[in-house]
């Protein structure tokens, strides 16, 4: 392939062979917050494969104003109706975005009614509740999706494709880092990220996932030891240990990433690869609302590929109800993020101890 072939086809779903459906998976949100309101259902509306059709919240009135405005929505519900099983032929997968701590619960309460479930990352807040959502979706044989919406991002499907391929060489360095101000994006000192109990960590744990994560898919291949560094400046984070946190990872092949966090910030996001004989770098690449662009370098020759920006909220609802339409397992399923929780977990360890972490 030339490099100039890069732009070719850019937005592609290698993933799709359902594009519609007179029967789409109906979805119930479990928590109805900003991120759901102005994010994720926006995408379902906009989706094909899926539909709005439950809202589960612990404020009864917000949500029923919330269920007003949508066309689909047919029932709003509390977190007590949804554990008594209310409504639940109304809808055929869940989508919890509650606090860290608080997804187990609803998840085990899904899985027991036999509803496929779509977590937000990270998927709890400690090892052993992960590991618990884990089995009791087996149990019940249903799906589990960990919502990475960096697999479905084109920019970074695209530059996974080009270390596969061979661009960057042998992979060496992966960098990635992702930064913001959480207080005056979410200007509340009780909030929960700030809340080690409800999250489980703060800037490692909520932001520095990505980095993380999207290392492994771009390497297709998980880390085996870390070391880690946090700290806590401002009295606002007194709870939590990491206002700031950097780490590194190693993987197979001694290829090493660096990764930095921070809730405290300017925003900024970027993940780079960097070869034997080039490099890849996505930037910005986390944040949803910022215009993704794919930079390549490659023997002599650099390239910025701008490409029509998509939903990435939109495309990963779309991939979970493609993949339960055509009964396929999706790629990051509850093992996949247990990795990821091992991982952070690790990061805390390591800052505490001073030594380096072996993960199994």
């Amino acid at each position: 392939m030339e490099l100039d072939a890069l732009t070719e086809e850019f937005d592609r779903r290698d993933w799709q062979t359902v594009t519609e459906t007179d029967d789409p998976v109906r979805i119930a949100m479990i928590g109805v917050g900003w991120w759901t309101r102005e994010q994720a259902m926006p995408a379902v509306a906009a989706a094909e494969l899926c539909e709005t059709t439950v809202l589960v919240s612990g404020d009864t009135e917000k949500a029923a104003s919330v269920a007003d405005d949508s066309e689909t929505v047919e029932h709003a519900i509390t977190y007590e109706q949804f554990h008594e099983g209310v409504a639940a032929d109304a809808y055929d997968a869940v989508y919890v975005v509650t606090p860290n701590a608080k997804h187990l619960p609803f998840v085990e309460t899904a899985a027991s009614l036999g509803k496929d479930v779509l977590c937000e990352k990270p998927m709890e807040a400690s090892i052993e509740r992960a590991e618990r959502m884990v089995e009791r979706c087996a149990d019940h044989d249903v799906t589990l999706m960990i919502a990475y919406r960096m697999h479905t991002e084109p920019a970074v499907r695209r530059a996974r494709d080009l270390i596969e391929e061979g661009y960057v060489g042998d992979p060496v360095f992966v960098h990635g880092n992702m930064t913001e101000p959480i207080l005056e994006l979410v200007p509340d000192p009780d909030q929960w990220r700030l809340d080690w109990d409800l999250s489980g960590g703060c800037a490692a744990m909520d932001i520095g996932i990505y980095s993380l994560n999207t290392a492994r898919y771009l390497l297709d291949s998980d880390p085996v030891s870390v070391s880690g560094s946090v700290a806590s400046v401002q009295p606002e984070f007194e709870d939590v240990p990491d206002e700031h946190a950097a780490f590194q990872l190693e993987f197979p092949g001694h290829v090493v990433a660096h990764c930095t966090a921070s809730q405290n910030a300017h925003m900024s996001s970027h993940i780079r690869v960097t070869g034997t004989e080039g490099e890849v770098r996505v930037e910005p690449a986390f944040y949803p609302w910022d215009e993704r662009k794919l930079h390549v370098s490659h023997g002599g020759s650099e390239l910025t590929i701008e490409f029509e920006q998509v939903d990435q909220m939109q495309e990963e609802f779309e991939y979970f109800a493609h993949c339960l339409l055509t009964d396929t397992e999706p790629y990051a399923d509850g093992e996949h993020g247990l990795v990821d929780i091992e991982t952070i977990k690790s990061v805390y360890a390591s800052a505490e101890s001073g030594a380096t972490i072996d993960i199994e």
